[in-house]
């Protein structure tokens, strides 16, 4: 003989909602390590950014997205990883502005100053007390060309016809320790070094590496 077994509906709806409440905290908790997870990729490892302006053209132009890697700048600051070199001349990166507050510029690392030393080997010169005078690294313009330690730049990724400092070529510059010379790829608008002068280390926020938007350009830089 089969027996009903009566089920209570106050059980059940009850049931119901534990497991509605269990499921909606699961839900949130995800959301919320994804938040974390996105908000430390984007604070120390990649970042996109738009282009704004054609200071780049041709490379980058205007309202293009790019992605920029910040993870090796970032290493390269602590201790165990100052070996690391991050950047390199020739790289396109992404800065703090001088001195325009949350602006942010993409230009071409043309030259490096040399490395701050350790504070246990702090050595006084004509460059304050971060480095040796031996280590002087100059930029300077002669004859529509780019100059470093009067070794030319070979600066393939111009357009044959681009002068090297548009019409007025500033005098010679000497890098600061963990300073970097940047140019814009397009010289007769650029705003970079010519006029704010070399770019603090503290100031880069990492190297531009790949371009997402338009897709008709997708791909590394």
């Amino acid at each position: 003989m089969n027996h009903a077994v009566d089920t209570d509906p106050g059980e059940t709806s009850r049931a119901a909602r534990q497991e509605f409440k269990r499921e909606a905290i699961e839900f949130v908790k995800m959301i919320v390590w994804f938040l974390v997870l996105f908000a430390i990729l984007r604070t120390f490892v990649v970042e996109g950014y738009e282009v704004q302006g054609d200071s780049m053209a041709p490379t980058l132009t205007d309202h293009e997205r790019i992605l920029v890697f910040k993870l090796p700048h970032n290493l390269s600051k602590l201790w165990p990883f100052r070996g690391i070199e991050a950047l390199k001349e020739g790289n396109i990166v992404v800065f703090d502005s001088l001195n325009e507050p949350d602006k942010r510029y993409v230009k071409r690392v043309v030259a490096r100053g040399p490395k701050r030393l350790p504070s246990n080997k702090v050595e006084a010169g004509r460059f304050g007390q971060d480095a040796s005078p031996g280590e002087a690294i100059t930029v300077k313009f002669e004859e529509g060309k780019v100059f470093v330690n009067d070794r030319r730049v070979e600066e393939t990724y111009l357009p044959s016809d681009t002068p090297a400092c548009g019409e007025t070529c500033p005098e010679a510059w000497t890098l600061p320790p963990s300073s970097y010379y940047v140019l814009g790829d397009n010289r007769p608008v650029s705003k970079d070094s010519r006029s704010f002068g070399a770019v603090d280390d503290d100031h880069v926020i990492g190297k531009a590496v790949f371009r997402f938007w338009p897709l008709g350009k997708f791909g590394p830089l």
